[in-house]
């Protein structure tokens, strides 16, 4: 496959970056070391500017090219996962209960080697903005990073983002126009009823079968008031109620999420819940506290920009080993931050077989290290290119 020839040199340097970054995972916003060593490759590569502290230890390297024009936004993520590694390798996790088991370490490492060629070559005009974020995982640090204001201070005009995927074959490229993956919004449900001898149940309000019937109005949604093609998933995760055989409790809590794909959906379900909730347990003669947490939006990939990522990809790949037309999946990403206020796209890059994403066992494959770099790479200047 044709990555860049330069990029190609950088592969040991590029290997060596990745197993250090394993071996030294953190977790979150608290990415102080791996910020570090990212910081101190990207002025060894000669960047012109270097913005540290953002979202806490995030990071937005400037590269300016050839001329004026616009600025191209590239994003990695930084941080790691609680999970104990077992991989077994030589550079598995020095720091037990944590490991990199989503293959941040590799986004990460393919924005370097693509930060490295830009920087030496920079044929290309404009700027390009180099995007370490923290807190993929959990905190959204995607979010933090926009509401900092990074598109705005640093002119960004569009935004691209990659994900490797185990269980893909080795370089190629998966992606589609629009919604590639869905909103995760969270639902707490305290249902309060009144405590009573379990021998003596009409003398209290058990919230127990609110609970149970609860549930089943929540699931109910989704078969009898979605449209059927209404790709949609909703999930009961938690119920929680009592402490004893012979007592029925106060209270009980109901706890889950929704998973959608379109911004309609999601305001109709969001709507809907409170009501449902209220209606339900007076139903009983009890009350109920609904809290309604917003999470990740829908990652939205903009057709155009979508339709000329696809293109660079195929250029790399080949035509036939990149997939313009997945289905979007009801996994979430924080990228979606970024893509909800610039045109861009998001793809997943296949690593070869392997254990799956956030499984103890999981490593990233170093070989797909140089296919993404020269996927950035090759992106910023065909999107930017110099004057001839």
């Amino acid at each position: 496959m044709p990555i860049t020839n330069r990029i190609a040199d950088y592969a040991a340097d590029m290997k060596a970056w990745r197993q250090h970054l394993h071996q030294n995972p953190e977790l979150g916003f608290d990415t102080v070391e791996t910020a570090a060593f990212v910081a101190a490759r990207l002025r060894e590569f000669g960047v012109d500017e270097l913005h540290e502290g953002i979202a806490k230890n995030g990071l937005v390297a400037i590269i300016r090219g050839q001329g004026d024009g616009p600025t191209i936004g590239l994003r990695a993520d930084m941080d790691a996962l609680p999970i104990v590694e077992e991989t077994g390798a030589a550079h598995a996790s020095r720091t037990t209960g944590k490991m990199h088991a989503c293959g941040h370490d590799g986004h990460t490492t393919m924005l370097l080697g693509a930060a490295r060629y830009l920087a030496e070559t920079r044929n290309f005009a404009g700027s390009v903005a180099l995007i370490f974020q923290p807190a993929e995982e959990d905190g959204g640090g995607g979010q933090v990073m926009v509401a900092e204001g990074i598109l705005e201070r640093f002119n960004i005009a569009q935004v691209y983002a990659l994900h490797t995927v185990p269980g893909l074959p080795l370089g190629h490229f998966f992606t589609n126009p629009g919604a590639l993956m869905a909103a995760d919004d969270t639902f707490h449900i305290t249902i309060k009823g009144r405590g009573a001898h379990a021998a003596y149940p009409e003398e209290g309000i058990d919230p127990i079968p609110v609970a149970m019937q609860m549930v089943g109005a929540i699931y109910n949604l989704r078969s009898r008031v979605l449209a059927g093609l209404d790709n949609t998933v909703i999930s009961v995760t938690q119920v929680h109620a009592g402490s004893a055989d012979n007592i029925i409790p106060d209270t009980a809590f109901v706890g889950g999420t929704f998973r959608t794909l379109s911004p309609e959906t999601r305001r109709k379900l969001a709507e809907m819940l409170p009501e449902l909730v209220a209606n339900c347990a007076a139903s009983f003669g009890a009350t109920a506290e609904l809290a309604f947490i917003p999470g990740y939006p829908i990652t939205y990939n903009n057709a155009e920009k979508t339709a000329f990522a696809v293109d660079i990809a195929r250029r790399i790949a080949g035509h036939d080993n990149v997939d313009d037309a997945i289905p979007p999946e009801m996994g979430v990403e924080d990228f979606s931050y970024l893509l909800e206020q610039r045109p861009g796209a998001y793809l997943f890059l296949g690593q070869g077989d392997g254990p799956g994403l956030h499984h103890p066992k999981f490593d990233f494959n170093d070989e797909a290290a140089p296919i993404g770099a020269s996927f950035f790479a090759q992106l910023v200047e065909a999107a930017q290119p110099a004057a001839r």
